[in-house]
């Protein structure tokens, strides 16, 4: 599903480098829930853009779902993270003006879809998440839970191959925490891929698999020793294709 092989990234002002990723190498198999944890400033965020196509990479190797993203235009790279990635991010990024339903769709007509399409789709999303009879409601009238909810909903209407999701609990009390981990892993059993970055090791511990950043690069992988995925320094055990 994604592959990244000896990747970096280097931000340059005209005083300073700064490598957010170097020799960074990941594996992940179509259908899996990864767990990505390390400190603040470690690269988790940075993967997170480069994998999400929100942000390109300096030197390296990415494919995503068997596309090699390397010298992608702009154009192609939209059109590939619009087909195949859904977000969810800590901070809902709901539109306070718009109820649920028109909240879930606005990426679905810049995908565009048409209205009998989109109704189907967003009905069907807002039912996943159990908000089917919240439709009319904004996002000011529920709870955060609700609102994280809503923004999963968002993500799973355009049919992503791959979700990412970026502390996506860090904004919620413990109970509501679990009640979104429980929908993501039950979105996860039905085949959608998740990528998750967090702080909380008790939310990492129920993913299938963790790795670890440190100074951008992957320090600790939890994984099935299946394949081997080379670096520069030694041979990291990750999991089959």
């Amino acid at each position: 599903m994604l592959k990244m092989q000896h990747l970096s990234k280097v931000y340059r002002t005209h005083m300073v480098e700064t490598h957010a990723l170097r020799d960074f190498s990941i594996h992940v198999r179509d259908g899996e829930f990864v767990a990505v944890t390390g400190p603040s400033g470690s690269g988790k965020t940075t993967f997170l853009n480069i994998a999400g196509l929100l942000e390109e990479f300096t030197s390296g190797e990415f494919w995503l779902d068997g596309v090699d993203v390397r010298g992608l235009g702009d154009d192609a790279r939209s059109k590939l993270r619009n087909e195949k990635i859904g977000f969810i991010f800590q901070g809902f990024n709901l539109i306070p003006d718009l109820n649920l339903f028109d909240n879930v769709d606005v990426p679905l007509r810049y995908r565009g879809f048409n209205a009998a399409e989109r109704k189907k789709r967003i009905e069907e999303s807002l039912s996943r998440v159990g908000l089917s009879s919240r439709m009319k409601h904004y996002p000011s009238e529920l709870s955060g839970g609700q609102q994280q909810r809503v923004a999963i909903a968002r993500a799973l209407a355009g049919s992503p191959r791959l979700l990412m999701a970026d502390e996506p609990t860090g904004n919620l009390d413990s109970l509501m925490a679990r009640g979104v981990m429980e929908l993501l892993e039950e979105i996860n059993r039905q085949g959608t891929t998740i990528i998750m970055v967090t702080h909380d090791p008790e939310l990492a511990a129920r993913a299938q698999r963790n790795v670890h950043v440190m100074d951008g690069q992957v320090t600790d992988f939890d994984a099935e020793p299946s394949l081997r995925v080379k670096t520069r320094d030694a041979d990291v055990e990750t999991a089959a294709a």
